[in-house]
């Protein structure tokens, strides 16, 4: 069988690219993660080119297409480290609102990067003792940590029960509290609900199943993308730093060094792609591939992200070559939504190895 992406998706990827290298070079990036600016430039550049729809279907403003596409957009983004709510807005909120239904005004707003819809399913990936979301007669309470999009304009908020409830922002007795995580290339929040004003959008925990797939494949296409830049960036600078009068790409250990993480980064392509082509076609497998997928991109993310640190030498942990923004985000979308412990062991229990 020959799989592969079709023109269309690599025109799509190109689009992409051409415009985070125009627009949004390393030092873009550096202001984003400084503070100096926020991501609201860059979402809407995006929005032009119709990305925050690009699951949404053309019905309610949207593109309409697959989530194959949604990850090859995610890899691109991961190759520039874009600093933008793709996961959150373009991929969970829409994959939650189009399957719940009853929300095509909200849909068209996203569509257009006229709102943000951050995600707040920590309670329902895994509980924890200090936090916790109940409702009762239109409000939830509660806490949620590691929100995925502190600029949000509204939340969608999962019990442990795998109810998901809509809450805008601004909300009374909303209060959003932004947290330092080690990618600062993305903005996370802590939100804390006192009897908050929340529409139910599902309490079917197949939806909220569908989307957390769906964040898990998109997450590690975005891993391959900062892989690949990590990698490439390494192979320059090997062939350019010399030592001893000889380019140090020369020296049989750098040497091994690259052809590793090119040997090991190489079949998570096709993997990701599949993943991504399941979700949308093969519905007996997506679970299994998505946990699968997402485990297994974010070990070599991570032997990737520090064998290109050390072929870089002294200069690898400096601002000046910036892949420290590279490493961290491999390292975030390591943990997000599932380390690779979790998802190993849920892809065990789908399969019947485990209790």
């Amino acid at each position: 069988m020959d799989f592969g992406l079709s023109s269309e998706q690599t025109l799509l990827a190109d689009s992409v690219s051409r415009f985070l290298a125009d627009q949004y070079p390393l030092d873009e990036v550096r202001k984003v993660a400084s503070g100096d600016t926020t991501d609201a430039a860059a979402w809407q550049g995006l929005a032009e080119l119709g990305i925050p729809g690009i699951l949404i279907p053309e019905a309610q403003g949207g593109v309409g297409l697959g989530f194959l596409d949604a990850a090859v957009v995610a890899e691109s983004l991961g190759y520039h480290a874009a600093p933008v709510p793709f996961v959150s807005s373009a991929v969970i909120a829409p994959t939650v609102l189009v399957r719940a239904g009853g929300q095509d005004a909200l849909l068209g707003e996203i569509a257009g990067g006229e709102t943000r819809v951050g995600v707040a399913f920590a309670e329902g990936i895994a509980a924890r003792l200090d936090a916790g979301i109940t409702s009762a007669d239109g409000t939830i309470s509660g806490k949620s940590l590691f929100v995925l999009d502190a600029n949000a304009d509204q939340y969608l908020v999962a019990t442990a029960a795998k109810a998901i409830y809509l809450v805008a922002a601004n909300a009374k007795g909303v209060e959003r509290q932004t947290l330092n995580t080690v990618d600062r290339t993305r903005s996370t929040a802590e939100l804390k609900f006192d009897n908050a004003p929340a529409t139910l959008v599902s309490d079917d925990p197949a939806v909220f199943i569908k989307a957390l797939d769906a964040g898990r494949v998109v997450l590690a296409a975005d891993t391959l993308g900062a892989a690949q830049c990590m990698l490439d960036q390494a192979v320059i600078y090997a062939k350019q730093r010399t030592q001893f009068n000889r380019v140090i790409a020369s020296f049989q250990a750098v040497k091994h060094m690259c052809a590793e993480m090119a040997a090991g980064l190489e079949p998570c392509r096709p993997m990701v792609w599949y993943a991504g082509h399941a979700l949308d076609e093969v519905p007996e497998e997506e679970r299994m591939l998505a946990c699968h997928t997402k485990a297994h991109l974010s070990e070599v993310g991570y032997h990737v992200s520090r064998t290109s640190t050390e072929v870089h030498g002294g200069m690898g942990f400096t601002d000046l070559v910036g892949l420290h923004y590279w490493f961290k985000r491999i390292g975030f979308n390591r943990q997000l939504l599932g380390s690779p412990e979790m998802c190993r062991e849920e892809a065990a229990q789908i399969q019947g190895l485990a209790a």
